[in-house]
């Protein structure tokens, strides 16, 4: 295994949700396979509060202060920690793992996933089949892909050409902890973001991107007089 893909060289470990332990020597994604046979264990507990209708499962833990706005849907099983932003119209679906003061966005969709301490995923947002870090950030509309178009295995693939097979049909991404991704960019199946990176808005990404890196996009514009 390619060492840049290890849980421990992408994530703090310290801020991952005390419901989870990845294994620090293993791929960051190998969690991901083991999520619906461990959420199974979840028992329903509210330690938070609720601010007008939400929807809450049967199989669903909350935390000390975290708080669930009107509208959210949290089906469940899913695990949320401590001190926790639910935002209206937030949809958490099955398998669905979240560490201490995270911000969960308005119209975000969340599915077998772990969301690190202190992230935060506002607005319009997809994370499916990923892993975001300690105090990663997803900008408005980031979509993290989970599916590739042929359904095949997903694989991680290098700028070299070498590819890591995964085993996972539905892989999105794993964001290093402080990833900073732009509003609007689309990250394909199998990307694996390093720690503090950044991703200009409305990138197209695919791949492994070094830590302490920046993609920058930046298509151009084409201005001409309006024709009468």
């Amino acid at each position: 295994m390619h060492p840049t893909l290890h849980a421990s060289d992408l994530l703090d470990l310290k801020h991952q949700p005390a419901f989870v332990e990845l294994d620090g020597t293993s791929a960051a994604w190998e969690i991901l396979s083991r999520l619906a046979d461990l959420c199974q264990g979840i028992r329903a507990e509210m330690q938070g509060r609720t601010i007008g209708a939400s929807f809450i499962g049967e199989q669903v833990f909350v935390g000390r202060g975290t708080v669930i706005e009107p509208g959210a849907v949290i089906k469940g099983p899913a695990w949320i920690g401590n001190d926790c932003v639910i935002r209206p119209g937030c949809f958490i679906r099955e398998n669905t793992v979240v560490g201490n003061g995270a911000v969960l966005g308005n119209s975000c969709e969340f599915k077998n996933c772990v969301v690190f301490d202190e992230a935060e995923i506002p607005h319009f947002n997809y994370v499916g089949d990923s892993i975001v870090g300690y105090k990663g950030h997803l900008g408005a509309g980031v979509i993290l892909s989970n599916v590739r178009l042929d359904r095949r295995e997903v694989k991680v693939a290098f700028d070299d050409g070498s590819r890591v097979d995964t085993g996972l049909k539905k892989f999105g991404a794993i964001i290093g902890d402080q990833a900073e991704i732009g509003c609007n960019a689309v990250i394909s199946p199998g990307s694996v973001i390093g720690r503090r990176s950044i991703i200009y808005p409305c990138a197209p990404w695919r791949g492994v991107l070094a830590q302490d890196s920046v993609v920058q996009y930046q298509p151009s514009l084409r201005i001409r007089p309006r024709q009468s």
